[in-house]
């Protein structure tokens, strides 16, 4: 379930921080006992409420950002104390990073009036393990200017990620091991290969967090949003969450229905407990085959740019060359099929790659492989950094639901999903496989659903072809947020659409950010414009605007 670190309405904007230290606290360290007659849901709705009420009375001290964050000079940074166990408030407590950017207060159509504030806008770019921590600088984008005006924009870090008490499993320099194969129909011994790679994996996660390692769960993100409200002082939470950041803000919505005033989900993840996680992900294969298609036929209809044909297999079958020559001799000797998979999936998430990733191919299959080892290579000074956000996801997810512990479940699935989903089926398996093996207790899924009256309205943004967060959950998610209401943008397949390319789109974010105002359950946008095709590659750092969607080999 995998998306990138990245919120899309921030064009090339790095919204995850290279910083990671320790954030204070110890994750191995006991708390006193819990009274042995509460259940432990009591205790945590219980820690929530205290941990909320401290950090109201101690608020968030904003003041330079450490220089580790590389945030500009106008942006302010602060922490927020939070329990590592909810259910024991009174023990080992970590401490979360947060920045803000102030309310400008600016109208940008009328520089002579001044905007009222709204109090904090906070958010989550998802992940799991996405750092929010360059959120405000959306302020200086043109689309974002209205809201900037109107909200502190704050961003924060979730437990686990970069300074927030940083979660690892495994040594960062081994973290990018390339070239790498990535074989769409595997062989039984890679197949026993990955099954033991996948058992390291965890067994890294569970040595190097020991008992902290259960505590990094969806409904602990939850109930972290809330002390940040707390913190901030607001006393009703405003919140935009995209991709994953909408499943754990509709489980605070469940949580705590009278502490939301706005909430905005961009690209909703299907929030049924049944869907969580495992069957999201076999999900999520199967609509990236949808759009690794869309894809393909638009460089198509380019032909006249990139040469790779005039049909969507005649581009296929470009692509399979050139991973067969990869997997004979890796470009640049680090650019194996592994590598080409993971660049090439990052065009299933935004469009505006495709020109750059069809530059990439027809230039290797020409004889030019330097723009493909610039887009897929790995970066080594990235590592403890991809490391870190991989750690948190897989805990994450490993822990906030049962998964399939017996393989032939996974292969069965998954061998049967990859006849007609090759393109991605195989690669989000072995990302997920660790969870077969965990060691930590797994949660129960919260049964998001809110019922009439208990939730002010909501907003859902989805794409109509989104393939990491597939459309059919924005749906499932309209059905349960009661009042909720859905606007679709026809005929795309961006991920996360809020403050983008689409004027309409932004129209309906503007309306009910600023105002309350929203349509009747429903509305519906034309797609923004495809991507226009380029003769050359433009230069672009595009490490600083993703995380991997799926990990690299391990």
């Amino acid at each position: 379930m995998r998306a990138p670190a990245l919120y899309t309405a921030a064009g090339s904007l790095l919204l995850t921080a290279l910083a990671a230290a320790p954030a204070g606290g110890t994750p191995n360290a006991p708390g006193p006992p819990a009274p042995a007659d509460f259940s432990r849901a009591s205790l945590e709705a219980r820690g929530a409420a205290l941990a909320a009420a401290r950090a109201r009375a101690t608020g968030i001290t904003f003041g330079t950002c450490p220089d580790a964050e590389d945030l500009p000079g106008e942006m302010k940074c602060g922490t927020v104390s939070v329990p590592l166990d909810y259910a024991r408030p009174d023990g080992t407590r970590i401490r979360l990073t947060v920045s803000r950017a102030p309310a400008t207060h600016k109208d940008p159509h009328n520089s002579k009036h001044r905007v009222p504030g709204q109090g904090a806008l906070v958010f989550n770019p998802g992940g799991p393990g996405g750092s929010g921590m360059y959120f405000p600088l959306v302020g200086m984008i043109p689309e974002w200017k209205r809201i900037a005006a109107a909200y502190d924009l704050v961003g924060y870090a979730p437990r686990g990620v970069e300074r927030s008490a940083p979660l690892s499993c495994e040594d960062p320099k081994q973290f990018f091991k390339g070239p790498a194969q990535s074989p769409t129909y595997p062989s039984e011994a890679y197949k026993r290969e990955r099954i033991a790679r996948a058992r390291a994996y965890a067994s890294g996660c569970a040595e190097r967090a020991g008992a902290a390692l259960r505590h990094y769960t969806s409904l602990n993100n939850a109930r972290d949003l809330d002390v940040l409200r707390a913190a901030l002082g607001e006393p009703k939470l405003t919140f935009m969450g995209a991709s994953y950041g909408t499943y754990f803000g509709a489980v605070y919505a469940t949580l705590f229905p009278s502490h939301v005033r706005r909430m905005v989900f961009d690209s909703a993840v299907n929030p049924a407990p049944g869907q969580v996680w495992y069957r999201n992900n076999l999900d999520q294969s199967a609509a990236f085959e949808e759009r690794w298609a869309d894809f393909r036929a638009w460089v198509a209809r380019h032909d006249d740019v990139y040469g790779l044909g005039t049909t969507a297999e005649q581009v296929l079958r470009g692509y399979e060359k050139a991973r067969d020559r990869l997997a004979a001799k890796p470009a640049g000797g680090t650019v194996g099929p592994g590598q080409l998979q993971s660049a090439f999936l990052t065009a299933g998430y935004y469009d505006d790659y495709w020109p750059h990733r069809a530059h990439a191919l027809s230039a290797y299959l020409k004889g030019d492989p330097r723009p493909l080892i610039e887009q897929a290579g790995p970066h080594p000074e990235a590592a403890k950094e991809a490391e870190n956000s991989n750690a948190v996801y897989t805990a994450v997810e490993c822990n906030d639901a049962a998964w399939p512990t017996d393989w032939h479940v996974w292969d069965r699935d998954n061998t049967r999903l990859a006849r007609v989903a090759p393109f991605e089926t195989w690669d989000n398996v072995w990302a997920n496989l660790p969870c077969a093996y965990w060691r930590a207790p797994r949660q129960e899924p919260l049964d998001v659903r809110t019922g009439p009256g208990e939730l002010p309205a909501t907003l859902i943004l989805a794409a109509e072809r989104d393939a990491a967060t597939p459309y059919d959950g924005a749906l499932e998610m309209h059905r349960r947020l009661s009042g909720s209401v859905l606007v679709t943008e026809r005929d795309s397949g961006t991920h996360g659409i809020a403050g983008g390319r689409n004027a309409c789109v932004n129209g309906y974010l503007d309306a009910y950010l600023l105002e309350g105002r929203l349509p009747e359950r429903r509305a519906a946008c034309a797609p923004h414009r495809e991507p226009e095709p380029t003769r050359t590659q433009r230069a672009r750092t595009e490490r600083a605007r993703t995380v991997p969607a799926a990990p690299p080999a391990r």
